[in-house]
């Protein structure tokens, strides 16, 4: 078959399959327009998804008539020189958006400059180009897209639902609102509930627009970032650990200016979260890069939604490094959703209800009799008179000074707490009120034996002993390994532990690993290994099922992880297994030392597996339960 040179109409369908895949597209190319011309109102209005009709309005600079007809040509721009390639400052700058979508639609671009006295109107069907005619026009740009894919029809077999392509326009707008907080946007049409941003301006514009766009709840459970690293500057906000998505949604990066979606920026952004956050979660984030346009090149792809660094190790960096560091600084921070949440269960299962709702002879859904009227002045750590034996365990409140079972192996693991003398437990009553200072306030109660009750001067924060202790003892075993290596305890009898083979196999490839941990095994003939030393943190630890659980561990991450990833996932599965237990009576000296540990060490609000290890309840959130507000 002889070479031969294409149509310019079918050159033109073959760009618009790379430029536009689906109504987005057409929108996200004529918004970027608009802001290019710099309009400070933008109007969207779709119908049936975009697929029969878009229409872009903007206040822009517009056009005079010689402009007006290069803006349908390929290639023709006003954005772009023969210099300015390596150093491309706007949205758009190749010149195929509009020719492109001309190609596949109807499509009338109607506008006017400030200096003219009427609009132009000029139209395109299938790629054949009208010539312009007045239209009466108050000024800037109106462009309307109809009949999306018209001369394409086998693409219209690939588009989604009227409801899914609206939905993904509607992210295109969000995601361009959250880049310029300073111009309005409105969004409406027949297929959607209307969405409108106003321009936010000064210092302030950005988070307003942020709570504008994404609810009160992200800014609410995100902290503040901002960081700058050899010319690169990182702003914006990040969620806390433990306010997480099912999927990678809820992150919009942002570079120069322009949305991406670049694999070097979410991969940072996981890695920022490794530690703090469970492996099937994501992080949500609103985060902007500023740097140098010659140190980004934002043409490698059609669409514009991936980027290329010149030093994306540095980018990296700076975002991981600014983000942990700002997760570290929020210790204290418990997420509003966990108190909203808990908040809902009690109203779904008839607490917080119409005043006298529990009346009736009980407490809403549980029957049973009204308490006493003296039984208010019983204290939560002494049995009531009369109160029959083993009434505390079911109660589950720990009572001050009790004994503890003998062998409580995690003892030597929580820490040096030597018990106080008697003046000093005197004295605990008189202190509390000083420990409500701190963040997580002072002990109260041991709920269950699993949670703490601590009161703050804002409320109550519920602490989750055991997810809290395992991040401590995590903490402590990092620390340790970078410092000055991590202390071992020599057991007297090793302690054998049998295995299948291939799992022997696999202990004795990672004994290193494991030794840098503190945790030394060997091969004990075929089918074992042998305990020797196990990590002083841990206290008396059960080796065999921490072994087992190793084993697990090293089978899922065997197949490919960084060394770091591996080192913290192993001392993850130790602390576990080194920290506190549910159903562990604490005293409330204790108590109160593990929130002051959790003050002081970073990550504490989430457990190794990335669930909270406290919810905080302020006075008002309580008040609401008991109708006071």
């Amino acid at each position: 078959m002889a070479v031969r040179q294409l149509e310019d109409g079918l050159i033109n369908r073959i760009a618009a399959g790379e430029v536009i895949e689906r109504p987005a597209s057409v929108v996200k190319e004529l918004v970027e327009n608009a802001l290019d011309a710099g309009a400070r109102r933008i109007e969207i209005v779709t119908a049936a998804g975009g697929k029969t009709l878009i229409r872009v309005v903007d206040d822009g600079s517009g056009m005079d008539e010689d402009d007006l007809v290069l803006a349908v040509e390929r290639h023709c721009t006003s954005k772009l020189d023969a210099d300015g390639l390596d150093s491309i400052a706007t949205l758009g700058f190749r010149g195929e958006a509009l020719p492109s979508i001309g190609a596949v639609a109807r499509l009338a671009i109607a506008t006017r400059r400030a200096d003219s006295d009427h609009g132009l109107e000029l139209i395109v069907e299938g790629g054949e180009k009208r010539e312009p005619r007045p239209v009466p026009l108050n000024g800037g740009t109106r462009v309307e897209v109809r009949d999306l894919f018209f001369s394409t029809p086998a693409r219209l077999k690939f588009l989604k639902t009227d409801r899914a392509e609206a939905n993904a326009v509607t992210e295109v707008v969000r995601r361009l609102a959250l880049a310029v907080p300073d111009v309005a946007f409105v969004l409406t049409g027949s297929d959607r509930t209307p969405s409108e941003w106003p321009a936010r301006a000064g210092d302030e514009g950005r988070a307003r627009r942020i709570a504008d766009v994404l609810g009160r709840e992200f800014v609410e459970n995100a902290i503040p970032i901002a960081a700058e690293r050899e010319g690169v500057h990182l702003t914006g906000f990040a969620g806390l650990p433990a306010y997480t998505r099912a999927a990678a949604t809820h992150q919009y990066l942002f570079v120069n200016g322009r949305p991406v979606r670049d694999r070097v920026l979410m991969g940072a952004l996981r890695a920022a979260y490794s530690d703090v956050m469970a492996r099937d979660r994501h992080p949500a984030a609103v985060l902007f890069i500023t740097l140098d346009p010659r140190e980004v090149d934002v043409n490698v792809h059609p669409a514009k939604a991936d980027v290329r660094f010149r030093d994306p190790g540095l980018v990296r960096g700076l975002l991981i490094g600014a983000i942990r560091e700002a997760i570290a600084r929020a210790n204290d921070r418990a997420t509003t959703s966990g108190a909203a949440a808990t908040l809902a269960a009690f109203r779904a299962q008839g607490f917080g209800g119409a005043a006298g709702s529990a009346g009736q002879g009980g407490f809403g859904r549980f029957g049973g009799p009204r308490p006493a009227p003296s039984d208010w002045r019983a204290s939560a750590f002494r049995p009531l008179d009369g109160e029959p034996a083993g009434t505390e365990a079911a109660t589950g409140l720990a009572e001050e000074g009790a004994p503890y079972a003998a062998g409580d192996g995690v003892q030597a693991a929580f820490g040096d707490l030597a018990r106080p003398s008697a003046d000093a437990r005197a004295g605990l009553a008189a202190d509390a009120p000083a420990h409500e200072s701190f963040p997580l306030g002072a002990a109260r109660a041991q709920l269950h034996g699993t949670y703490i009750v601590a009161q703050t001067r804002e409320g109550i924060v519920l602490v989750d002993q055991h997810a809290a202790h395992e991040r401590l003892v995590y903490e402590r075993l990092k620390a340790q390994r970078t410092e000055r290596g991590i202390a071992r305890q020599i057991l007297l009898v090793p302690e054998i532990v049998d295995l299948p083979a291939e799992d022997v196999d696999r202990l004795v490839a990672r004994a290193d690993d494991l030794e840098s941990l503190g945790l030394v095994v060997e091969a004990f003939g075929p089918g074992a290994v042998a305990v020797r030393e196990t990590p002083a943190v841990l206290g008396q630890t059960d080796a065999a099922a921490l072994v087992r659980d190793l084993v697990d561990e090293i089978a899922e991450w065997d197949r490919a992880t960084g060394l770091e990833e591996r080192l913290n996932r192993i001392a993850s599965t130790m602390a576990c297994h080194g920290s506190v237990r549910a159903g562990r009576r604490m005293r409330p000296e204790e108590m109160d030392a593990l929130l002051r540990e959790m003050e002081a060490t970073p990550n504490s609000g989430t457990c190794n597996h990335g669930r909270p290890t406290f919810i905080a309840l302020s006075l008002a959130d309580i008040e609401r339960l008991f109708g006071r507000r």
